[in-house]
Formats: C-alpha cells, sequence, structure tokens
C-alpha cells in the first residue's frame, strides 16, 4: 500500500484503497466484459479495480485471461492483486492448455514463489503449482543473474529515469524521479551504497572489493488530469526496471501507479503530479526494488 510521503500537501489525498481477497463474492462480469477486464487489470491506478478486475478474470474462465494474468502476477505493484492473479492461474489453466503457455505460467508462479517480497503471494503461487504440475511443496529458488557476489556489500547504479508525459515538465519530473529513487534507496536500505568514489565502479573494481553491483531506472508511462469543477484528479503511471551493474541484464520489470487530488488550478495540478510520481517511486523501490535486490545476493540486507 502507497503512503502520504512528506512530499503531499494537506489539500491532496493520494487515494489507496487496500482490498482483500473477500472480493472474490463480488458478481461475475459478463463475457463481453472479458476485454475491458483486461485492460483495467493492465492499466488502471487504482489497486481495488485491478483487484476486481482479476477476480471477474477468474470467475469468467476465458483463456484469454490467462497471460494478462501471469503478467501481472509478476509486476503488480500490490500484494492482494498479485495473489488473485495466483489464484485465477490456478483455475485457468488445465490439462487443455497450450504446453507453451502453461509453461510460461509455471515458470512466472515459481518466479514469485522465490522471489516475490510478500509471504502472502508466495503461499498463493505455491498453491497454484500445485494445482496446474500436482507436485506440491517449495519451489527452488530462481538461479540468481551473475552479479559480482560476494559479502562485501551493495552498489545500486541509479538510472537518467525517463518520462513519456509530454507535458511540458518531462526534465523536472525526471530529475525528480532520479531523486526520489535515491533517497528512499539511502532511507529504505542504507547499506546499499548508490555513489561510488571516483565515479562509476567497473566489473573488476566491484569484483575486487566483493561489492554487488546494480541498475535501477524507470519510465513515467502516463499523466494524465481530470477536473471536475475546482478539482483535479491527477493519476500517474510509472514501470521500472532491475538489472545488474555494469552489464545492465535486466531481470526485474515492475508496474505502479497512483491518483493524487488536489485543486484545479495549473499550479496544484503540477504539484499533485510531482506528489503522484514520488509516491509510486517510493512504492515501487521500499516494497519492491530492494527486496528483490536482497533476494539476488549474499550481501547484507535491511
Amino acid at each position: 500500500m502507497l503512503r502520504h510521503s512528506k512530499h503531499v500537501k494537506p489539500a491532496r489525498l493520494i487515494q489507496i484503497v487496500v482490498v482483500l481477497l473477500a472480493l472474490f463474492a463480488v458478481r461475475a462480469a459478463y463475457a463481453g466484459q472479458v476485454e475491458t477486464l483486461i485492460d483495467q487489470l493492465n492499466n488502471d491506478g487504482t489497486d481495488k479495480v485491478r483487484l476486481s478486475a482479476a477476480v471477474n478474470l477468474a470467475k469468467l474462465a476465458d483463456p484469454k485471461a490467462i497471460l494478462p494474468l501471469a503478467k501481472a502476477l509478476l509486476n503488480d505493484s500490490d500484494k492482494n492483486v498479485r495473489g488473485a492473479c495466483a489464484v485465477g492461474l490456478s483455475l485457468l489453466v488445465t490439462s487443455s492448455t497450450k504446453s507453451s503457455i502453461k509453461g510460461l505460467v509455471v515458470n512466472n508462479l515459481k518466479s514469485a514463489v522465490a522471489n516475490d517480497p510478500s509471504d502472502f503471494v508466495k503461499q498463493q503461487a505455491e498453491k497454484a503449482l500445485t494445482a496446474i504440475t500436482g507436485q506440491a511443496g517449495t519451489v527452488p529458488p530462481v538461479t540468481p543473474p551473475t552479479t559480482s557476489g560476494g559479502s562485501g556489500g551493495i552498489y545500486v547504479n541509479v538510472g537518467p529515469m525517463s518520462s513519456k508525459a509530454g507535458n511540458g515538465n518531462d526534465p523536472k519530473l525526471q530529475a525528480l524521479m532520479v531523486k526520489i529513487a535515491g533517497s528512499t534507496l539511502n532511507k529504505v536500505a542504507a547499506k546499499m551504497r548508490t555513489s561510488w568514489p571516483g565515479g562509476l565502479p567497473t566489473k573488476t573494481v566491484l569484483s575486487q572489493k566483493s561489492v554487488s553491483g546494480f541498475y535501477v531506472d524507470g519510465t513515467l508511462n502516463s499523466l494524465t488530469a481530470k477536473v471536475s469543477g475546482g478539482t483535479a484528479t491527477v493519476t500517474c503511471k510509472v514501470s521500472m526496471l532491475l538489472a545488474d551493474f555494469p552489464d545492465k541484464n535486466m531481470f526485474g520489470f515492475l508496474n505502479g501507479g497512483a491518483s493524487v487530488q488536489g485543486a484545479a488550478s495549473e499550479k496544484d495540478q503540477a504539484l499533485a503530479a510531482e506528489d503522484c510520481v514520488s509516491a509510486v517511486m517510493e512504492d515501487l523501490i521500499a516494497k519492491k526494488i530492494v527486496p528483490t535486490i536482497c533476494t539476488k545476493t549474499t550481501a547484507s540486507c535491511p
């Protein structure tokens, strides 16, 4: 669940709703809504809407929902949505499912069991694996990519970030994303270095000092504002990638979104946009990036 960041002004509210899996009791949608539900699962910035979409896709039992559910299982920012996706996959993947699709689902479920920061999601993914493959028991951890290993510490290189907002504030928002990435890492993972004396370290230097190297970067994919009377609702969607460093072999891709309410003036909309982006970045780094890094190295983690 996203929390208010220190950047949020009293006049604005980040609307976040934590929903339990009890939403499985909601009325199933009609079959004609499958495409709409898939779009909501992939693109909606509200946890409640994405969770409802995952639940109803499972109820509809349309095979077209398998791949979107498998994707959201690894990428969604909310643990309840990811858990619902695992449950949905256990219901939708059957003996008649194409072997290639079934294999992808099994691999994604194994990855969730090994890497998801939430014990709840890991449990649901493990149950789904048992239902699909008939094999019970804990799944062995996925072998991590080579990151120079060792117990000498962790170095995280923060990328330049990018923005597709296209509203004239892209450079400012990119700079904000870089700043928030660094400050959040320093706050929740003080043992992880985000700078290196003398510039960027080489692979040889990291290896010599037994330091594991990682690279994080992000993209502001969309930033929209809906004005109603004197109030504006600003919605943002951010994706982040996680790779080893310096080779930058990507092994993680994450998505998050939020909505912020504020006054309708241009100034307040700009401030709301900054709050929205800051909140999503903080949430992704604290709840996804840092825990994932900790699964990829033997170095001491927070």
